[in-house]
């Protein structure tokens, strides 16, 4: 690694781009290149143009650019900042940047809140949360009854829905999150602690659905 040594190899552009994106994430220079490595191989996955592309991440998910799934979708969208229908590089680093370990939890918490905000009107409501569940725990390949589901649902709901209005605010939800931690626990990849030594590899973005409600 060490581009910026090296300077025969890369452009002084290319060498700032990383300093500059290291110094917005957890990440240090060396990590930000490793981490080009696996852009690299992501965004070549099916159409290959440089980028990031909803069935690019979809075959990193599930080895299989046919398969729809609602989770693999909002992830997009988030990553997805610009929202230009593809996920640049410093959008990849920035976002993964927040399931770094030392990450600021208020990051992970509002994210997590952004993925089950499926309408993005600034609050959870019931229908989304069910659809996000659901859409988890196919990905998970677990299949559990509607009621069963309606029921994760409702008990959310009536810890987490403090005002009684019939949806979760973003103060709700980190109220609700700070007493149950474990809902962001899969919000940190241990891998994202040292890239350069713990190269990632697809299995780094299919843990992101391994999440449970």
């Amino acid at each position: 690694m060490g581009c910026c040594q090296s300077k025969g190899t890369k452009t002084t552009a290319w060498c700032k781009e990383l300093t500059v994106l290291a110094s917005g994430t957890p990440f240090t220079v060396s990590e930000v290149e490793a981490l080009h490595e696996l852009f690299k191989k992501l965004s070549s996955s099916v159409i290959g143009d440089g980028f990031i592309s909803k069935e690019d991440l979809q075959f990193a998910l599930f080895r299989n650019n046919n398969k729809k799934n609602l989770f693999a979708n909002r992830m997009f969208d988030l990553f997805d900042v610009k929202c230009n229908g593809v996920i640049e590089f410093g959008e990849f680093v920035q976002s993964l940047g927040v399931f770094h370990p030392n990450a600021p939890v208020e990051e992970k918490i509002y994210f997590a809140f952004r993925l089950y905000d499926l309408r993005q009107t600034g609050f959870i409501e019931q229908e989304e949360l069910k659809e996000m569940v659901v859409a988890l725990l196919q990905e998970s390949n677990l299949e559990l009854s509607d009621d069963v589901v309606q029921t994760i649902v409702d008990k959310t709901f009536s810890d987490a829905d403090s005002k009684g209005d019939g949806k979760i605010d973003p103060e709700e939800w980190k109220e609700f999150v700070s007493k149950n931690p474990s809902i962001i626990k899969n919000m940190t990849l241990p891998y994202l602690k040292d890239v350069t030594v713990a190269f990632p590899s697809f299995v780094l973005i299919s843990e992101l659905g391994e999440s449970e409600m």
